[in-house]
């Protein structure tokens, strides 16, 4: 007899049956949400937008650590009691989130016994694609790099449609996310379009080929 398959997590059900008290707060492209170094006190939900999650070293250097976008939390730090946040988030386009207080984000596992196990593992995932992200920071060329950013930004494996119209996002964005120049993520962009990778239609259109790149060795 086959076991049921266990269901998705849902964030958004997850936060509406566990009754979380939250506010809704709107952020323009670019804008900082938290910087490295504030007080950690809530966690945020991503209903609309792109974030990049950023650190910066003694020497002023900045590593990307993490793009996120629609249906992830971020500033879960506060949750495992850190005092302060640890990197900068940023917008990365117009971005709408659910901002949670600690206290309350802290008290829905309780309250929701059925929804935490699920919340759990849905963090835990979250941390290991950060991890690959690292990783792929650390090890991976510009050219994958920059593949790999845009099947996230277009939500890869998490839609049926083979091709998503990205949220506008400029070069520069591009390049600051991957750690290289404009004018690198300028070429490889235009490589990607002449095979087909990627066109430009009313937007940027990612086509799931695209991965092609990222698993060529």
């Amino acid at each position: 007899m086959k076991s049921k398959k266990k269901p998705a997590f849902d964030a958004q059900a997850f936060l509406d049956s566990a009754g979380v008290a939250k506010k809704v707060a709107e952020f323009r492209r670019k804008e900082t949400i938290f910087s490295q170094g504030d007080p950690s006190t809530n966690i945020m939900y991503i209903q609309k937008g792109g974030v990049k999650l950023s650190v910066v070293n003694e020497s002023g250097k900045e590593a990307v650590v993490a793009v996120l976008g629609p249906g992830d939390f971020f500033g879960e730090g506060c949750l495992a009691g850190q005092p302060i946040r640890m990197g900068t988030a940023t917008a990365i386009t117009p971005t709408t989130a659910l901002v949670i207080q600690k206290n309350e984000m802290i008290r829905v596992p309780h309250a929701e016994h059925a929804l935490s196990d699920r919340f759990i593992s849905f963090m835990l995932a979250r941390n290991i694609r950060i991890e690959e992200d690292l990783i792929d920071q650390l090890f991976n060329s510009s050219e994958k790099r920059l593949a790999r950013t845009l099947l996230l930004l277009a939500r890869y494996g998490k839609q049926d449609h083979p091709q998503r119209v990205l949220p506008k996002v400029s070069q520069e964005t591009l390049a600051e996310m991957i750690g290289t120049t404009r004018s690198r993520v300028n070429f490889f962009m235009n490589k990607f379009r002449k095979l087909g990778f990627i066109k430009y239609n009313g937007g940027l259109q990612i086509n799931n080929s695209l991965l092609s790149i990222v698993l060529h060795e």
